[in-house]
């Protein structure tokens, strides 16, 4: 495919060149095993060559119009629109992604592109009173000047764009580091879209590397002030122990074991679709997706029932087809440990309601039950369609189950009553929860973000103001001081 062919490349300073590394990083199609791209990796001195480009380009920028700033993000609103078809499929050649799930990424990418039009004009100062006569104080919201990005694998062109755009529409700009496993969809194709949108040049650089070659070198170094990253928690947490060494502000979007409660009133039908939904999109790989689903024992059985019809049914093959409901992994890698994950359950007393098949990277949808309640399964993320069910016994038990966990990112509550179910969301820790729907939703001016081990801070929204610009306070004495001495 010509965007592979095209994109697979370093992107520094407004040039596209090869990294001068002495490996590549080799781009696979995660269903058929088609080899995508081959990247020299950049290097250290690339890293520092990204970030002095973005630092001398800031500085204009930062000065430019927000009004001028913001076409930028129309341009890119038109090409995107204009190139759905090819987008769309270099996300499903290099993620996997089956037509449900790149429909809904590509829809997300665009709000955050408006969105991030709207941003564009939202860093909003003050003016606040003194208590010392003809004094003034004005409190101004500037850029933090460069912005480092991570992004993950899973939704690789929407979560670096989710960073991307807010950053440039404050003022910033950015070093992007895709992962290693979608370097085009994550980082190649950002570059390519905001360069043709007339995004100036030095702005936003793409490096396509690995910490193998370059260490610490893209969050220690001096000149990002910002570090977000999305990805598992422990990369994140060795982000957060570097960057808060060097003074950095990082903002960490992390994993998750998200829950979906049904309670003794719940709409079953329509929670049986909510969990399927909530486990099974993307294969699993999504950091909001419900790990465990809790139902109230009441309704156990007949739950049961219906959700592992459901999920029996669900298509495993081709991303291709319109038909798949569940397409590859990202690689053989992850899809022997889900195997694994599966195999250990089982062996250790938990009960296969359903137990799915693996073919290479496709691996067929599991249910477990029968899980006891300190099993080491309940506390973990499972990156993979495998799901736990919970029996619980009311509301106290369900809640201190749920909170049973080191993560606290998503959730969601099945409930005839819905300010009882108001009052069960209060109850859970965790940074989301949604009353009668499914765990996976990301809207572009709600603050996103987990408690505990699922991350520190928010994006979206007002929450991008706070995470890309900080607060300078400049005050005026209109009048003359007095000095002690």
């Amino acid at each position: 495919m010509s965007y592979f062919d095209d994109l697979a490349y370093q992107f520094i300073d407004g040039e596209w060149r090869s990294g001068s590394g002495s490996w590549d990083i080799v781009d696979f199609n995660p269903y058929n095993g088609e080899k995508l791209a081959s990247i020299p990796v950049a290097t250290a001195a690339e890293i520092d060559e990204a970030y002095r480009a973005a630092e001398r380009a800031q500085r204009a920028w930062a000065d430019t119009n927000p009004y001028t700033r913001r076409l930028v993000f129309e341009r890119a609103l038109r090409i995107i629109d204009d190139r759905e078809a090819e987008l769309a499929a270099a996300i499903a050649a290099e993620v996997g992604g089956t037509h449900a799930k790149v429909g809904f990424e590509l829809h997300l990418v665009r709000e955050f592109l408006r969105e991030a039009m709207q941003l564009a004009l939202r860093a909003e100062g003050r003016i606040l009173p003194s208590p010392i006569d003809g004094k003034e104080n004005r409190l101004y919201r500037v850029p933090v000047g460069v912005v480092g990005v991570i992004s993950p694998f899973n939704f690789p062109l929407l979560l670096s764009m989710k960073s991307v755009a807010p950053a440039l529409a404050l003022g910033n700009a950015v070093v992007l580091k895709p992962h290693q496993n979608t370097p085009i969809c994550g980082g190649g194709l950002v570059a390519r879209i905001f360069e043709e949108a007339g995004l100036p040049a030095g702005l936003l650089n793409v490096v396509v590397t690995d910490i193998a070659e370059i260490g610490d070198a893209l969050i220690a170094h001096p000149v990002p002030k910002v570090i977000s990253f999305t990805g598992s928690e422990k990369v994140g947490r060795h982000v957060a122990t570097v960057a808060a060494g060097h003074f950095k502000h990082a903002v960490l979007e992390l994993g998750g074991n998200s829950a979906l409660v049904v309670l003794d009133d719940a709409d079953v039908d329509y929670a049986v679709d909510a969990a399927v939904f909530s486990r099974f999109v993307h294969q699993g790989q999504v950091c909001m997706a419900a790990n465990r689903v809790l139902i109230d024992r009441s309704l156990e059985r007949e739950f049961t029932e219906k959700f592992v019809a459901k999920v029996a049914s669900l298509k495993v093959g081709d991303p291709a087809d319109p038909a798949t409901h569940i397409g590859p992994l990202i690689n053989e890698g992850q899809a022997e440990a889900i195997t694994s994950l599966v195999g250990r359950a089982v062996g250790e007393g938990a009960t296969a309601l359903l137990h799915g098949k693996t073919e290479g990277t496709l691996v067929g949808p599991s249910v477990l039950g029968g899980v006891a309640e300190d099993s080491w399964l309940l506390t973990q993320e499972i990156f993979g369609p495998v799901v736990v069910l919970v029996p619980f016994d009311g509301d106290d038990d369900a809640v201190r189950l749920t909170n049973a966990s080191p993560y606290g990112l998503s959730g969601a509550v099945h409930t005839a009553d819905i300010e009882r179910g108001v009052r069960f969301a209060k109850r859970i820790e965790t940074g989301m929860i949604h009353i009668n729907d499914g765990t996976v939703h990301d809207e572009p001016i709600v603050p996103f973000g987990g408690e505990k081990s699922s991350g520190v801070g928010r994006l979206n929204g007002e929450a991008m103001v706070e995470a890309f610009t900080t607060t300078k306070w400049i005050s005026i004495q209109h009048g003359r001081s007095r000095f002690p001495f």
